[in-house]
């Protein structure tokens, strides 16, 4: 029963930090509707959660009163990357007149892992969640209780990601005309920048 519940709460506590929509979910919804490597975008994402819960329930706490420059130099990067990226999906939602491609053909997979990976380890917000939050709500349980808890996060990363992007399907009937897409890809790129400021805000 011990171990459940901190399964339980490791799962519950880690899917509501990534409910948010943020710019990594935006991407991989954006893939989902695409249906451009979708297993692959999603497997790195919950991976990439994975290492940086279990990073959080190990401690990196640590790591960053060892480093304390490390929060301002991930905030300003990752502010950065997000406004370039947003500036990327708007002059696409205003110049191009793609529809909805559901015929399978992709984009190159090294470019959307790529853009993926930043998308997550570049994002301040992903190691204030892990480190911070989920790190500090692990300190409760011990031994079994911490790896339940553990296992129990990793698994909601796993579960919302791979829904989020095969989930994203049942939109493509709302999405088959130009003005749809350009209007989502907009509306993404407007996100990125909302976070960006966001970000920089909370580092002043």
């Amino acid at each position: 029963m011990i171990l459940m519940a901190a399964f339980g709460t490791g799962f519950a506590t880690a899917f509501s930090l990534i409910l948010a929509i943020g710019a990594q979910n935006a991407f991989v919804l954006r893939q989902g509707l695409m249906r451009s490597h979708v297993f692959a975008v999603c497997l790195v994402c919950a991976l990439s959660d994975a290492i940086l819960i279990a990073l959080g329930v190990a401690g990196f706490s640590a790591v960053v009163e060892q480093v304390p420059w490390l929060p301002t130099a991930m905030l300003y990067g990752g502010a950065l990357f997000l406004f370039g990226y947003g500036a990327l999906r708007i002059r696409a939602g205003l110049t191009t007149s793609q529809v909805l491609d559901t015929s399978g053909q992709a984009q190159p997979l090294r470019p959307a892992i790529l853009t993926c990976l930043a998308l997550t380890w570049l994002n301040p917000h992903v190691y204030l969640d892990t480190f911070g939050l989920i790190g500090a709500v692990s300190t409760q349980f011990d031994g079994t209780g911490k790896l339940a808890f553990g296992a129990g996060a990793v698994s909601s990363s796993f579960v919302f990601f791979f829904g989020l992007g095969y989930g994203a399907r049942l939109l493509a009937p709302y999405l088959s005309s130009a003005r749809a897409w350009s209007i989502l890809d907009i509306l993404i790129g407007i996100l990125m920048w909302i976070l960006a400021i966001g970000l920089l805000s909370a580092g002043i």
